[in-house]
């Protein structure tokens, strides 16, 4: 199969997300086939997210969009596999876009990626072997602060996926947040939205703007989420 949707999910309790994302996909692209990758439990469940860094690996497509469970496609997707084309990495900027924030990175300017929307294709297999290696190797412990007391989180995939980015020999094609748009962070955006990522359900509005955004005299706009 030349291209298609992969999701990797452990656990029960993202089966109501992992239905929604695909049902949003077929809206879209009901001819695109998808694999869901189903992992073994794991006690620690924050672990598991070291086993993302195999996606390559587990993908039967040439060119993969990989997709967390929790995201709502809202529009056709075919540029982010073009611009994949490019240099085999199709990606957007994290909403906290410093490495440094994990305990086993340098303290530079390195940028953090978000792995829960990665166009790819095989010409980035060295990029992702690089990844699985780092998974097990670098501390991708996490320091937050949580009323005023600064907490860990011990385990995050995006550490590693930020360090063998900054080690490739190429960049990755950087999309702008509307290809993997955080409402948690991302308060505002300019035009449509083609992928939402968030538990929380796309608001009634994002439809109405889709509708709007297919005209051929719709203007590029800024808009705000309606905050409760």
């Amino acid at each position: 199969m030349t291209r298609g949707v992969l999701y990797m999910v452990w656990g029960k309790d993202i089966e109501a997300q992992l239905s929604r994302s695909i049902s949003s996909l077929r809206t879209h692209h009901p001819d695109m086939p998808f694999e869901v990758v189903r992992l073994d439990p794991v006690t620690d469940r924050t672990k598991a997210l070291l086993e993302k860094a195999r996606m390559m690996a587990l993908s039967p497509f040439e060119e993969t969009l990989f997709l967390d469970a929790d995201t709502v496609v809202l529009d056709t997707l075919d540029f982010g596999f073009l611009a994949a084309e490019r240099t085999g990495l199709a990606c957007c900027i994290n909403e906290n876009p410093w490495a440094r924030r994990y305990r086993g990175l340098p303290n530079d300017d390195a940028i953090e990626y978000n792995t829960g929307v990665l166009f790819f294709n095989r010409t980035s297999t060295s990029l992702f072997r690089r990844w699985e290696e780092l998974a097990k190797e670098v501390d991708s412990a996490i320091p937050f602060i949580r009323d005023n007391e600064v907490l860990i989180m011990p385990f995050a995939d995006q550490g590693s996926f930020a360090k063998a980015v900054s080690e490739w020999d190429r960049l990755p094609f950087v999309l702008p947040i509307n290809w993997n748009f955080r409402p948690e962070w991302h308060g505002g955006w300019f035009g449509p939205l083609k992928i939402w990522h968030a538990y929380a359900s796309p608001p009634p509005q994002l439809t109405e703007l889709l509708a709007y955004y297919k005209s051929k005299d719709a203007v590029i706009q800024f808009h705000e989420l309606k905050r409760a």
